[in-house]
């Protein structure tokens, strides 16, 4: 049966289903056309280069359609598209022009107008009546003079390129991941075709993955939701619609400035459907009450933003006023940033009571737009102050904030007012989460007007699974203490204010003084030190150290800098003048403590553990931070909110990192009591944090089922009978991919665990597991990096048990490729299997050792094809030995023949392809191209070089034939091959 191509599996039927719902197909051949290729260009890349990215006829149409008084030429607009940056700054300013904010200069008028692109009115238009022009093309080709990319499936509104779509093989391995590194060098090789693209997806028809261009970083890609796996057809056409299409390039894409680089932010499911509910909501005239719950780091704060943008821009509000009211200091300076960020006007800071009151008298100034402010500021606010319905009112953290001021004086200064509530936490079970519920819940069913849970989250990728473990006994609080000092209060249930758990622990002076007690304290840095070294460090991550008052922040440092060195650790704390001197010792000012922050993010940069009490346990996120150290009393939505810091996913390719979840080891003993320590209902606790035990759990389960299949494929020796059975045993790429799968799974859960004595019964075995991988990676892998072949923990063990790193030469058998090569490799031990897999290793780094030879480079090439060959059991073993040794024989006999001619390795190259290709007069047209190259020696660097050289290459070849097919063939496949050694 033959096996699915990218073409008609995927390609056909996206381009199918996209006409369904209304996008016009484009041909390949009318595409090029209308953008305008040299169809007297002799090569694919000379027609490509002149052409536009646009439709740009129908852009000009359009244009003049929508703004009757441009008057522009055809071409002045695609003009200055061209001058944008090829960058994610270019890319902004193109959405600018795409939200119809861009500008052109009226004569008639003598000024600016607002330069219209996109008719959004088609939102609301029946499909008959669509203003903008809708298509869809393929195989969407672009040359910019050095590289040239082909995307598969392209969309276009008014002739301008908005969304792209990877296509791949529903069988290839990682599909889905190949159609993102795709996307990934589309960006690095033709950055100027993602100004004007927005939007892309990579589907193999199973699943359907979809982020913003500029932005590939795997925690910002989504999974399109659908009820079904596969079901592409239901998955094209709900996010391909035309209406959905519009309403995310008109709402819901941002540019954000984060640590003083721009980043491009696109809003995930959970995210639009909750701002669409937000805003019907606050527009519905018979209910003004909702609570949004989404976890914690799901993007709360950019939701919040994005509905308060969309509720002041909607016409029906008439003019509105929108509160955003923030309950910490912190988080409102923090959101008042976000919004500069994401460019958002019409917003007032009401920093004190009078400047909140003086901007909400309906009496008054009656401000119309954007407020920040903080729920304290509404403290005696007189009633009525403002009687408007067109205010409403967003609030962070609601479920700290459902009673006092909020009731007392918010609801009444603002009587007919809509309050949406928004909590990144569960709603708990006492009487502060009843009040939450009845406060914004009680026009909805369920409680909430839109709910976005932990384990929906963890299920997406937004967020990572939480585990913990107790440290050991003697450091932990005793029972009793814990209990009547902390537990047993009621005031602690609901807990979720850090000012207030601060104020609580205040009066436990028992449980303070355990904790920070003189002897304690060292013992507990010793056991953070080594913990983290061992365990976090090698992993590449960071970790906070959470204490229980500033003076223990201080005392944690001093200790810490007794084991470790002092650029380990930095404390971040607020400090008051009134400090003693030993701790305004660690004070910082704004910009020590901005350079901290921004530090602790990166990966290999001091500090390595921030101590931290209150400062950072909210608002900060460091994807890098892997593990918490809790010397801190918290439970409910305080202990929540910080053990959520190390949620994040955290993916670092070029240090090989994947962050699988975040671990906190308690050094208080609150997770001994995990129910009464989270209040909340038993699923989201079960969802919220799990017992470190459950990963041991899984690795013995693992080791005892998944690995003896693969351990009884070796002999105690393991010698290189074992290595060729191997070999053979893995040659299918179907078992490979599951083998890799497992140990890569059990591998981790490894670097996790270990150094643990529960490890001690299984060492022998994973060790064992280890080499198999070894030799198996090393065997079929396209390219090995040493220092990448396992996790740091697992490389030492390997290296420990087995004597020495495995080397290339011990596992892949290499030989020196030359006159002697074929006898060497007759004379080996081993089996054909591992001879051919040995050989193709060998030619892949003599080609990259002298890149410089094409015909080394060719030969690489060739060994490859055959490797492929014999790996898809289209060819015996034998076969491929045999063919491989055949190439060898033959390159030792064009060495001869090279050096019989007097003749380099470049010139005697071309030679033997233009005779392969039947150009005439092979020996004089040789030189002549070998010219052309030299002369042009940085046509791999220079797109003017590159086309001087393509010139001339081809001018040498007419010069003995006119048959324009075979030229044009003869110098693509040249400067192909040629480009590849170079890359080699």
């Amino acid at each position: 049966m033959p096996s699915p191509s990218e073409l008609k599996t995927v390609q056909a039927r996206i381009l199918a289903y996209a006409q369904e719902i209304g996008w016009r197909y484009v041909s390949r051949t009318e595409a090029e056309a209308r953008r305008g290729y040299d169809a007297d260009g002799i090569t694919p890349e000379d027609r490509a280069c002149p052409s536009s990215l646009y439709f740009s006829e129908l852009l000009h149409l359009q244009v003049c359609g929508f703004n009757p008084k441009y008057k522009e030429a055809e071409g002045a607009l695609v003009g200055e598209f061209r001058r944008l940056n090829a960058d994610i700054a270019g890319n902004r300013d193109f959405l600018t022009y795409l939200r119809n904010q861009g500008k052109f200069f009226c004569a008639e008028e003598n000024r600016e107008l607002d330069l219209t692109l996109i008719d959004y009115g088609d939102l609301d238009r029946p499909r008959e009546q669509w203003r903008n022009v809708y298509e869809v093309t393929e195989e969407f080709y672009v040359h910019n003079g050095r590289h040239g990319t082909r995307e598969d499936v392209v969309f276009l509104i008014n002739g301008i390129p908005v969304l792209v779509i990877e296509c791949k093989n529903a069988t290839k391995d990682e599909a889905i991941a190949l159609g993102v590194d795709q996307i990934r060098r589309y960006h690095a090789e033709t950055p100027e075709v993602m100004v004007p693209e927005m939007l892309f997806t990579a589907t193999e028809a199973i699943g359907f993955s979809y982020g913003v261009t500029w932005n590939t970083v795997r925690r910002n890609i989504f999974n399109w939701k659908h009820d079904q796996v596969g079901q592409l057809e239901a998955k094209v056409k709900s996010f391909c619609a035309v209406p959905h299409v519009l309403r995310i390039l008109k709402d819901f894409i941002l540019f954000a400035e984060k640590e003083e680089e721009l980043q491009k932010i696109i809003l995930a499911q959970h995210q639009t459907t909750a701002v669409g509910r937000v805003v019907e909501r606050a527009l519905d005239p018979k209910r003004s009450r909702g609570l949004v719950w989404h976890t914690q780091g799901s993007g709360k704060t950019y939701t919040m933003i994005k509905a308060a943008e969309l509720l002041f821009k909607a016409n029906e509000a008439q003019k509105p006023t929108i509160l955003l009211m923030i309950d910490r200091n912190e988080l409102e300076d923090q959101m008042l940033k976000n919004l500069a960020s994401v460019g958002l006007g019409n917003v007032a800071h009401a920093d004190r009571i009078a400047t909140l009151n003086k901007l909400l008298d309906e009496k008054g100034q009656d401000y119309r737009g954007i407020v920040v402010t903080m729920i304290h500021k509404f403290r005696d606010m007189p009633a009525d102050l403002n009687k408007r319905k067109n205010i409403f009112v967003l609030i962070d953290e609601a479920h700290r904030t459902t009673g006092g001021d909020l009731g007392n004086f918010l609801m009444a200064g603002l009587p007919n007012a809509s309050y949406i509530g928004f909590t990144g936490t569960p709603v708990d079970k006492t009487a502060y989460g009843r009040g939450t519920f009845k406060t914004f819940g009680c026009e909805d069913d369920k409680g909430y007007l839109h709910k976005y849970s932990i384990s929906e989250s963890i299920e997406d990728g937004t967020t990572l699974p939480l585990y913990y473990n107790l440290a050991p006994n003697e450091m932990l609080v005793p029972h009793e203490i814990m209990e009547k000092e902390f537990l047993a209060l009621a005031e602690t249930e609901g807990i979720a204010d850090i000012e207030e758990l601060n104020r609580i622990l205040e009066r436990a002076v028992n449980l303070k003084n355990f904790l920070k007690g003189k002897d304690r304290v060292p013992k507990v840095a010793r056991f953070v030190a080594d913990h983290f070294r061992q365990n976090v460090e090698p992993l590449g991550y960071k970790a906070f150290l959470v204490a229980v008052d500033r003076e223990a922040c201080a005392f944690y440092k001093e200790a810490l800098d007794k084991i470790l060195p002092p650029e380990y650790s930095e404390i971040v704390f607020t400090g008051n003048n009134n400090d003693p001197a030993h701790l305004k010792k660690w004070h910082l000012d704004e910009k020590k403590e901005k350079q901290i922050r921004k530090n602790f993010t990166k990966v290999g940069e001091w500090p390595k553990i921030l101590i931290v009490t209150e400062k950072l346990l909210t608002g900060f996120d460091a994807p890098i931070l892997y593990a918490m150290y809790l010397d801190k009393p918290m439970r409910d939505h305080t202990l929540l909110q910080a053990i959520a810091r190390v949620n994040r996913p955290y993916e670092n390719e070029v240090a090989d990192m994947v962050k699988p979840h975040g671990f906190v080891l308690d050094f208080v003993g609150i997770f001994d009591k995990l129910e009464k320590a989270l209040a909340f209902d038993n699923d989201e606790v079960n969802a919220i944090v799990k017992d470190l035990g459950l990963l041991k759990k899984l690795f013995r389960a693992k080791m005892e089922t998944k690995a003896p299949a693969y351990l009884k494929l070796v002999t105690p020796r393991f010698d290189d009978k074992d290595v060729d059975n191997l070999i053979e045993h893995f040659r299918d790429k179907e078992r490979r991919k599951e083998f890799f799968k497992e140990y890569k799974e059990i591998e981790m859960l490894y670097e996790i665990i270990s150094p643990d004595a529960f490890l001690r019964p299984y060492i022998d075995d994973y060790t064992t597991l280890s080499s198999i991988f070894a030799v198996v990676r090393r065997a079929y892998a396209r390219q090995v990096y040493v220092d990448r072949a396992f996790q740091k923990k697992t490389n030492e063990l390997v290296q420990k048990h087995i004597g020495a790193t495995l080397s290339e030469e011990q596992q892949a058998g290499y030989v020196l490729i030359n006159k002697s090569t074929i006898e060497t490799v007759k004379q080996q031990k081993g089996g054909d299997g591992t001879k051919v897999i040995n050989l193709v290793k060998s030619i892949e780094r003599s080609a990259e050792e002298n890149s410089d030879d094409p015909f080394l480079v060719a030969l690489a090439e060739r060994a490859r094809a055959v490797q492929e060959s014999f790996e898809d059991r289209q060819t015996t073993t034998a076969e491929a030995l045999a063919e491989l040794l055949k190439a060898l024989e033959k390159n030792e006999q064009r060495k001869q023949e090279q050096a019989a001619k007097g003749l380099d390795g470049l010139t005697y190259f071309v030679l033997c392809k233009l005779t392969d290709d039947g150009i005439p007069n092979p020996e004089a047209a040789s030189r002549k191209v070998a010219a052309a190259f030299a002369k042009h020696a940085n046509w791999q660097r220079s797109e003017a070089e590159l086309r001087e050289a393509r010139k001339d290459v081809t001018f040498a070849l007419f010069a003995e034939t006119e048959n324009m097919e075979k030229v044009a063939a003869t110098v693509e496949a040249l400067f192909s091959l040629l480009d590849k050694r170079f890359r080699s």
